[in-house]
């Protein structure tokens, strides 16, 4: 059994280097993951070089740590960032160098922490970061997020088993969703992901001007910019080079028009937002604006979300996923954005990426505002789709045409 998992692990990190951030020779790989994951850090180096890396650059973190510091750490020292980190991303991002994530966290370990350090603490680094993730929000650079298995992660996924199986079994999930238990994985996934970008070249084709959602707790317009861009499955650098920026991803989205959601959205799956959960929530929008909301657990965490800057209360994202993907198939509940997101239709709180709009990563700041993209520090999904979520596609003249019906898509491709 341990041969079978080194082989599928060493899979996993030849679809990541080929498919997620596609390294080219002479490329640098900037690789953030967990210290637990370090096997599969060893791995990923190993195909980078194979496929021409120039060096590669591990960045470890580590949950202890990062919960050591709220236990110990002087009160008034959260609103600090270290320079460095931030200054080195940026000149990884303006290099178009490749920048791979790792996710793997414990869902709960800041729990008991002061909401105002986290605060705080997510503030500072948003702020710090900003010149990084505008980077990334322009493609300048090839990124992909994936997740790891780790004891934190999987404790919480798979509490009900004995501990000894909760780590290979969330392994075993990720596995299977991201297409490595197939005969080609690489193969497999150019497939998946061709088949999202035809589902984009549609939505584009149709330009709609709004998206109408129907679901119980669900009665929401998402107003759509003028010449809005669909895209799923992989992005591009301005050299041309092909990434794809999650694995797994099962979504196609866009943008919505920031002056331009109307209605109430209740939220389908809970919210893993910075070591807390945040459960049974909904919002109400006026011209764009949230101007109610509540939750049943985490209230406070969001509240304090919602109040990083003018932007924070408007949406930046809209993404669709039918309800047959992998992730939902699973019935699993993973408590991870990444995952979490590709299981339901989502939509995210926050900076609209600039590719998102046609010409939007030449515009000015004044001008992509004015086009309806929204800016923030922030940029964070939230689930709220399900079986038996119905979307229409807006047309211009006010006409209707179904997108989704029960959960699942409306049109072939």
């Amino acid at each position: 059994m341990e041969n079978d998992f080194e082989t599928r692990l060493q899979k996993y990190a030849e679809l990541v280097i080929k498919v997620g951030v596609n390294i080219h020779p002479g490329q640098e790989l900037v690789l953030r993951i967990p210290i637990e994951a370090a096997p599969l850090a060893r791995k990923l180096a190993i195909e980078a070089y194979k496929a021409g890396a120039k060096f590669v650059n591990v960045f470890y973190g580590d949950d202890e740590q990062t919960l050591i510091r709220y236990q110990y750490a002087p009160r008034d020292s959260f609103d600090y960032f270290p320079e460095w980190y931030a200054n080195a991303m940026v000149h990884f991002a303006e290099n178009s160098d490749a920048i791979l994530s790792v996710y793997a966290s414990d869902p709960d370990l800041l729990k008991d922490q002061d909401p105002e350090l986290i605060s705080a603490a997510r503030k500072v680094t948003a702020k710090k970061m900003r010149p990084f993730f505008d980077l990334l929000s322009k493609d300048y650079a090839p990124w992909t997020v994936i997740a790891a298995s780790v004891p934190g992660w999987a404790n919480k996924v798979f509490a009900h088993l004995p501990e000894a199986e909760r780590v290979p079994a969330l392994w075993d999930a990720i596995f299977k969703i991201c297409r490595v238990d197939t005969a080609d994985p690489v193969k497999a996934w150019r497939k998946h992901t061709e088949n999202l970008a035809q589902r984009s070249a549609y939505m584009n084709e149709k330009q709609y001007v709004a998206l109408k959602y129907t679901a119980p707790g669900t009665d929401l317009t998402v107003g759509l910019p003028q010449n809005h861009v669909w895209t799923g499955g992989y992005g591009k650098t301005p050299k041309g080079n092909a990434f794809t920026a999650n694995i797994p991803t099962e979504e196609i989205f866009t943008l919505p028009h920031k002056d331009k959601v109307n209605g109430t959205v209740q939220a389908t799956l809970p919210l893993s937002l910075h070591g807390n959960l945040v459960e049974d929530f909904w919002f109400r929008f006026e011209e764009g604006k949230i101007v109610e909301m509540h939750a049943g657990k985490g209230e406070e965490i969001l509240k304090k979300l919602l109040e990083t800057d003018a932007g924070a209360v408007r949406l930046g994202e809209v993404a669709l996923v039918p309800q047959s993907s992998p992730i939902a198939q699973t019935g699993i509940l993973f408590y991870s954005t990444l995952y979490d997101e590709n299981a339901s239709c989502h939509l995210a709180l926050g900076r609209a990426y600039r590719t998102s709009l046609k010409g939007g990563e030449e515009m000015s700041d004044a001008e992509f505002a004015a086009a309806g993209g929204n800016d923030s520090l922030i940029h964070v999904d939230f689930m709220m789709g399900s079986a038996e979520m119905d979307i229409d596609g807006i047309l211009p003249d006010g006409g209707a045409e179904p997108i989704f019906r029960q959960g699942e898509w409306a049109f072939e491709v």
